[in-house]
């Protein structure tokens, strides 16, 4: 499989000196979608802050409805034929109805009411699989009572920079009839292509991250957000099929990953766990996880036209770099 990227180049008039300038963007294409990409030279586009995000969460709390005293009071229940007593709980997570509906079936489910504030480097291999483990059980109960609805997805809008309405951590999962636009290109993927690609990043070794048992990480060949990584969990298709050893394993690789995104400064993120319907031959299911802005008083925002209405990722952390910096955690 070819990795494929081409090189454009930008001319401009410096304005202090007359002289010519000229930039490089290279334009890298997606292995599985064909979505184009761009790496930009590193501009500081994603910088650090240093907003205390622990007293905006304390300035926040007393209003919030995911913390404790809110949560069984103003959070919606599940339907009846969906669990009987509308919400699922594991450990301190714990799952409800998501009062926006996105879905035919939608979830939003908390870490613990106790963590209003959670920051990236304190999200536990344990936070993290008890949470997940509910939206499991999610998909699971959502197949049984309509069977119509096949297509379940995991996803992450982690603090406010990356969407979230709410400050509160949480995970919100969609189990549908109909897939997203990114769930149906990435089941068309013939088989084949998954293990073409991963063995190619194995080979080329700069942005595969390693396998963690039965998970493979690696960083996107062409991002279309900042940080972006992939996993691919072959043998399975769906959330709904995750048992609690894969559910451990996938904590055990996200809490590593989203530890490095606080080294480097960043404490926002989205994430997608992409199902198609339960056994799906040949189709892997994966995820994508990403950076976004940190938060801060009037923060720029890393979403430009270019990712939300041409659907092309235009991002300064090169890969490779990403990959260095991460690559020590899945190698140690």
């Amino acid at each position: 499989m070819e990795l494929r990227r081409e090189l454009l180049t930008a001319e401009m008039i410096e304005p202090s000196t007359g002289e010519p300038v000229r930039t490089t963007i290279e334009v890298r294409f997606d292995p599985l979608t064909g979505h184009s990409s761009r790496i930009l030279p590193e501009r500081g586009l994603m910088p650090a802050t240093d907003f205390d995000l622990e007293a905006f969460a304390r300035e926040s709390q007393p209003r919030c409805p995911f913390c404790l005293g809110g949560v069984d009071r103003l959070t919606p229940k599940l339907a009846a034929r969906i669990h009987p007593d509308g919400r699922i709980a594991r450990g301190d997570a714990v799952l409800f109805a998501n009062l926006h509906a996105y879905s035919s079936h939608g979830s939003v489910s908390v870490y613990s009411p106790r963590l209003h504030y959670l920051p990236l480097g304190e999200i536990t291999q344990r936070l993290l699989t008890d949470n997940l483990a509910t939206q499991v059980a999610f998909a699971k109960a959502v197949m049984a009572a309509d069977p119509q609805s096949r297509w379940a997805s995991i996803n992450a809008n982690h603090m406010l920079p990356s969407g979230s309405s709410l400050f509160h951590p949480h995970l919100q999962g969609i189990v549908d009839s109909q897939p997203t636009t990114m769930q149906r290109m990435l089941a068309d993927v013939p088989p084949q292509r998954f293990d073409a690609y991963l063995d190619a990043e194995r080979r080329s070794g700069e942005r595969y991250l390693g396998d963690t048992g039965r998970i493979q990480w690696i960083v996107s060949f062409a991002p279309i957000a900042p940080a972006e990584l992939r996993a691919f969990i072959g043998g399975i298709s769906s959330p709904a099929e995750l048992d609690d050893d894969l559910i451990g394993e996938l904590a055990h690789g996200l809490v590593l990953i989203l530890g490095a995104y606080a080294e480097m400064g960043f404490q926002s993120f989205n994430c997608a766990i992409y199902g198609a319907p339960p056994a799906t031959e040949g189709y892997p299911l994966n995820l994508r996880l990403a950076c976004r802005s940190n938060l801060k008083p009037f923060y720029r925002s890393d979403s430009t036209f270019l990712e939300r209405l041409h659907w092309e990722g235009a991002v300064d952390l090169a890969p490779e770099s990403v990959a260095r910096q991460i690559g020590e955690r899945f190698r140690g």
